[in-house]
């Protein structure tokens, strides 16, 4: 009897396992920023909106529901639920249901029922699912004679006055403590099935058309965007290929013996420099050997005009070639013509998280540098791949 009392207990256990969510993998500072935030934010918009609308006892200044907002905006701010439009549009659409809902069918069972589901469905179709928006609705049908007695004013206020204030609360605060808000979206174009248009990295793991697939195969609401849900999958695979490939760093692999330039340097010498080492790219540095920027073949054929291949090898001597005016039309020296907008990389960084620069940006050559941002070395893709190749004959 005794034992099969502990393997009720143990099956029942492990059946009420099931209702308790997954730990949190978020640190105790981002959940007082989370608090503090809905302390901030509920605070100011109850005192906002007292002092607007008065203390009357008929007329709420601040609704339950806001707290509910407050939640989203300040301990998820990146899900999709809790984005502007979200919380502005959701909030004041689910009043005007539950507002039409109570004039038409008064206090009762059906009304209510009829006012969240009506929310729901008009945020679904205007794309501002918004969790709160439902207790909205519902609000507006039980909120008693008050509540009744606004009619479609309680839409404006307190529900569209709460929103805003809090939207604008939620903006402020979240960039103050380093959270993007409103959260960016990237666009996102139709998947054309092509080799030549999948990124080299994608060829060998996912791809944006597999996630579409599968969240359309899904077919939940998922409460975090598709960019975060890509970044974290990327990510995953960059954690697993640096436990395959070890710690190398950029330090292990990098060339050290660098050729570079300045921003003076002329732009005949910077050719004859190319060409005496063979090499495709120059770093351009200050006096303190910081890189501010780069210059490549690339540009020396983008700015000699080189896309016709009719006259090509005049039309660079010329380009080339310093002039003996004082003053000339064209450019002179390596700052005139060089990629200011260059990637680098810190000496201990994983080489794995160079590959995509590497493959999927189609870059050359990542200059390395230190603490100091001084430039020590230099990575190409000959580097890396024979870093990757080392390092999987090693795991083998």
């Amino acid at each position: 009897m005794r034992k099969k009392l502990l393997i009720s207990i143990s099956v029942l256990s492990h059946w009420m396992s099931d209702f308790l969510p997954g730990a949190m993998a978020i640190n105790r500072s981002e959940r007082v920023r989370a608090c503090c935030g809905a302390l901030i934010g509920i605070l100011v918009t109850a005192l906002v909106s007292r002092a607007y609308l008065g203390n009357p006892q008929d007329l709420p200044f601040l609704i339950a529901p806001i707290g509910a907002s407050a939640v989203l905006l300040f301990a998820l701010p990146s899900s999709p639920l809790a984005q502007p439009w979200s919380i502005l549009a959701g909030n004041i659409l689910s009043a005007v249901v539950g507002v039409a809902c109570a004039q038409l069918m008064g206090n009762t069972p059906i009304a209510a029922a009829c006012a969240v589901a009506g929310a729901i469905g008009l945020m679904f179709a205007t794309r501002c699912l918004h969790p709160p928006g439902g207790a909205i609705a519902l609000s507006a049908v039980l909120g008693g004679t008050s509540i009744h007695a606004l009619g479609f004013y309680y839409v404006l206020a307190p529900v569209g006055l709460n929103s805003l204030l809090l939207l604008l609360l939620a903006i402020a605060f979240n960039n103050f403590t380093r959270h993007t808000y409103p959260h960016k979206q990237q666009a996102h174009k139709k998947s054309i099935h092509k080799t030549e248009d999948i990124a080299p990295t994608a060829r060998l793991g996912f791809n944006a058309a597999d996630l579409d697939t599968v969240i359309k195969q899904y077919n939940e609401v998922l409460d975090i965007s598709r960019d975060d849900l890509e970044f974290l999958f990327t990510q995953t695979e960059m954690q697993s290929y640096r436990r395959r490939f070890g710690q190398i760093s950029c330090a292990d692999i990098m060339s050290r013996d660098i050729i570079s330039v300045e921003y003076g340097t002329l732009l005949e010498d910077a050719w004859l420099l190319l060409r005496k080492h063979k090499i495709k790219a120059l770093p351009v540095l200050d006096a303190a050997r910081r890189v501010i920027g780069i210059i490549t073949l690339v540009d020396f054929m983008k700015h000699a005009n080189l896309d016709v291949y009719a006259g090509f090898e005049s039309k660079l001597r010329t380009f080339i070639k310093r002039t003996t005016e004082v003053h000339s039309k064209k450019p002179e020296v390596v700052g005139q013509i060089m990629t200011t907008h260059v990637h680098t990389a810190n000496e201990d960084r994983n080489i794995v998280e160079l590959v995509p620069l590497l493959s999927d940006k189609g870059m050359h050559h990542i200059p390395i540098i230190d603490k100091e941002r001084r430039l020590t070395g230099i990575v190409t893709q000959s580097d890396l791949v024979a870093a990757l190749y080392r390092a999987r004959l090693t795991e083998s």
